[in-house]
């Protein structure tokens, strides 16, 4: 039961930040799957305690992949579904914790959380540029069939 909560909370916190950002009616339901299967991805690697990095860069690399797949099909960019799908992995806690660790002048807690929040974003930011390298090259591919 819990499990299914924490989904539910993923979808809805993904399409909230869809509204928000005003990303076209339909593309919302889209964009909140992308962000569940994402959450899922790095809930489950984290759990099987292969660390924030890479669970976080898979995860990304999931929502690159199921976003440019989703912009084709809808004739939409993708950004329109990247943008919200990452709201599940933006690492806000460890930056929430980071500065009241630093303003309580608790320095080695606050440069931990710093340490994690810079090793999360820096697993996204990779995650998406390995996400488009895969799309390229899966085009390209295509391509090369075609012509040949």
């Amino acid at each position: 039961m819990i499990m299914i909560i924490k989904i539910f909370f993923a979808f809805i916190a993904t399409i909230g930040f869809g509204i928000i950002i005003n990303i076209p009616h339909r593309a919302l339901v889209v964009a909140g799957l992308i962000g569940v299967v994402a959450w899922l991805i790095y809930w489950g690697l984290f759990s099987l305690d292969l660390g924030l990095a890479l669970s976080n860069l898979v995860a990304a690399v999931a929502i690159g992949i199921l976003s440019d797949v989703s912009a084709r099909k809808m004739k939409m960019p993708m950004l329109i579904f990247n943008i919200p799908s990452l709201v599940p992995l933006v690492p806000g806690g460890q930056a929430y914790q980071m500065i009241r660790t630093l303003a309580l002048g608790e320095t080695a807690q606050g440069v931990h959380f710093l340490t994690q929040v810079i090793e999360i974003t820096g697993s996204i930011a990779i995650g998406f540029l390995i996400a488009e390298l895969l799309n390229k090259l899966w085009k390209n591919l295509k391509v090369q069939r075609t012509v040949n």
